[in-house]
């Protein structure tokens, strides 16, 4: 394959992102929008889809409960062709192994670990015909965490979570070396809704305290930006990636470094 004289373009690839009406998700969907794809914003709340998606020409709005196999399969007959899969819906948890209930425990494994497989699973057929209408093979790019690589207190749930989240992208990619492509970038803490909801929900009285020491723990001394995040999806993407399967992207502003 030549060197693209524009790089890490998508045009006339089609991609899904799941969770794709907000934070990392909706940062994702703008960038692969702007390298050319057409995006379809998968997610719960259609009417932040549908709202994000007046503001993209190339963009649609997709309704998806990423935990129903009744709706990924209505989603599935929406959607003819795909190229790219970004598995991005999430939630967290805060609590040690003893304040982690059962049914905590559950909810999270629901929705971060049993809906990757559902729908990969659903869409699998659909990627592994991309190489037909194109040269390069279908992508999976999986939002996984540096939860997922390190222990952190009070992340019991979380941490197990992502880490099913890269054993799942590494055996994907092992499982399918010539067909598919599937790596996972691994966020530090991001500036987003997500966390912002964290910081209400258990310190909503010392936020800015929280913050500070969410700041510290990442050696640059910052949050991340999710743009920065949906660039490193962009280029796990792009073709200019096609050597890239298996792996994991790290973009913790040197969290696991130090």
């Amino acid at each position: 394959m030549q060197p693209s004289p524009d790089p890490f373009r998508l045009n006339h690839r089609i991609a899904l992102v799941t969770g794709g009406a907000s934070g990392i998700g909706e940062a994702t969907v703008k960038e692969l929008a702007r390298a050319g794809a057409e995006v379809w914003i998968a997610d719960i709340n259609i009417p932040a889809a549908e709202s994000l998606a007046a503001t993209i020409p190339s963009a649609h709005a997709l309704h998806l409960d990423v935990t129903s196999a009744k709706s990924i399969s209505a989603a599935l007959a929406q959607i003819e062709f795909l190229d790219i899969l970004v598995n991005n819906a999430g939630v967290g948890h805060v609590g040690s192994i003893e304040a982690t209930e059962p049914e905590d425990f559950d909810r999270l494994m629901n929705i971060n670990v049993r809906s990757v497989y559902l729908v990969t699973r659903g869409f699998l057929p659909l990627l592994l015909g991309a190489r037909e209408r194109h040269e390069a093979l279908g992508a999976v790019v999986n939002v996984a965490s540096v939860s997922g690589l390190v222990g952190i207190k009070e992340r019991f749930a979380y941490c197990t979570s992502k880490g099913a989240v890269v054993a799942m992208t590494r055996q994907l990619a092992a499982e399918y070396p010539r067909t598919l492509r599937v790596n996972a970038v691994c966020p530090g803490t991001v500036q987003t809704p997500f966390v912002e909801g964290y910081l209400e929900k258990f310190h909503k009285h010392n936020k800015e305290e929280i913050r500070a020491e969410l700041r510290a723990r990442q050696p640059v001394g910052r949050l991340g930006r999710p743009e920065e995040v949906a660039s490193a999806i962009r280029y796990l993407a792009s073709d200019e990636a096609a050597f890239v399967t298996g792996t994991l992207l790290t973009l913790d502003g040197g969290w696991t470094a130090a």
